[in-house]
């Protein structure tokens, strides 16, 4: 028989059958659009993070706390101890000792209970300089940012992220309005542009107001020294490239301010390295669900296997006519196989057709109150349908050589 004879052999044998063929090709179909739905999914939340992080600012490094509080015995955790301060941010500015470094957003920050009139909510309060908008990449929608002037008089002002603002001013302009941020009075003299992203660490839930008055007015943790301590130092950079130098200097100046000669009393982490981090446990996160949804896949091609034995006993009457006109044991498990192939890589390509429409038709709906993002993946599509062929193969393989093993005889003899 030739390749095309034997082709066309199976799909005859395939259509006098619908209603079985089209239920054995379901399980395939499921399968295939649950692979590349839930991975959808996976790339989606992996792309959602990453933009986030990359949304804090571009170029960016934080110098944290590295050591640990201890009071009465007990240890805190790490990165607890004040170490840093607003005097370390401005050390980093050197343009000898850090040449790589561009600019500082020092911040220190609390939650508190922030009320207008009769409104009231729990924000995040941060407390700034000047340089926060432009390193963090926020944009002023109205209003002015906290100045130098704010912060040498520890003014009560305060600049209002767009989420804080419209649950507590609705559709009125928060500029020029009085709040009270942990029952001190504030002046709103700024509103930020909405920068997107909801859940932890929502960046448009925040109140910034001058790094010296959370210090003094917000009671922030103090120093022996009386020194404005800080929980973040955010430093921009020029580039990538220079991540591993600029990290160098930074560590290198903090070094001889803090007096260190053993164990850094601060940690110094990349933009890059936590993306870079987030994407490994994410890409675990997909593997995951795709090995899940790998599962209908397998259950489909023993679908198929169940199916095709069955074909094999209906037909043993044909196979045996076919092995008396002269056909070959090749012949007939070539046809076997063929049909099982078909099965396979049909459901894998409807299943791929059903992904993409999911991906679709689901991209940016609201669940939960935020918007589920799905990232269609045409290498995994490429994958799950391979992956059904070969299950049909795979699969097809026992009940071909059932029906090429018939001797003809006793197959002319079946009922």
């Amino acid at each position: 028989m030739t390749p095309l004879t034997t082709l066309l052999t199976a799909l005859d044998a395939l259509n006098s059958n619908k209603l079985r063929s089209g239920l054995t090709l379901l399980g395939i179909i499921i399968g295939v659009t649950a692979v590349i739905a839930l991975t959808a999914i996976g790339n989606g939340a992996q792309e959602t993070i990453t933009a986030r992080i990359q949304s804090l600012g571009t170029n960016l490094l934080f110098v944290r706390p590295g050591a640990s509080t201890s009071a009465f015995g007990f240890a805190g955790a790490a990165g607890s101890a004040a170490t840093l301060t607003l005097e370390d941010s401005e050390a980093l500015m050197d343009p000898v000792l850090a040449s790589h470094v561009v600019d500082v957003a020092p911040e220190t920050s609390t939650r508190s209970q922030v009320v207008f009139e009769r409104e009231n909510t729990n924000t995040t309060v941060i407390g700034v300089t000047p340089s926060y908008l432009p390193v963090r990449a926020y944009e002023l929608a109205d209003g002015r940012t906290i100045s130098d002037a704010d912060i040498a008089k520890r003014s009560q002002v305060a600049v209002i992220a767009s989420e804080t603002a419209e649950e507590l001013f609705g559709l009125r302009n928060p500029v020029g309005h009085t709040i009270k941020i942990g029952g001190r009075p504030f002046e709103v003299v700024g509103l930020l542009e909405e920068k997107g992203g909801t859940g932890f660490g929502n960046q448009d839930d925040r109140i910034l107001v001058p790094v010296s008055t959370a210090y003094y007015r917000l009671g922030a943790q103090r120093t022996a020294g009386g020194e404005i301590t800080v929980q973040t130092i955010s430093v921009q950079i020029a580039n990538e490239d220079v991540s591993d130098a600029a990290t160098e200097q930074i560590s290198s100046i903090l070094r001889l301010r803090h007096r260190i000669t053993d164990e850094d009393d601060f940690s110094v982490t990349s933009q890059l390295d936590t993306i870079e981090t987030l994407e490994e446990t994410t890409q675990t996160f997909v593997i995951f669900l795709g090995a899940i949804a790998s599962i209908a896949l397998l259950v489909g091609g023993i679908g198929i296997m169940n199916i095709m034995l069955v074909s094999v006993t209906e037909r043993t009457r044909e196979i045996g006519i076919r092995k008396a006109m002269g056909a070959k044991r090749r012949d007939i498990l070539s046809q076997f196989l063929v049909e099982a192939i078909l099965l396979s890589l049909t459901g894998g390509i409807i299943g791929v057709g059903l992904g993409y429409g999911f991906t679709y038709f689901f991209d940016d709906v609201e669940l939960g109150g935020q918007a589920l993002n799905m990232v269609f993946s045409g290498d995994i599509a490429l994958i799950a349908t391979g992956v059904s062929g070969a299950i049909g193969l795979f699969f097809g393989i026992y009940p071909a050589m059932q029906a090429a093993r018939l001797h003809p005889i006793e197959a002319l003899r079946h009922e």
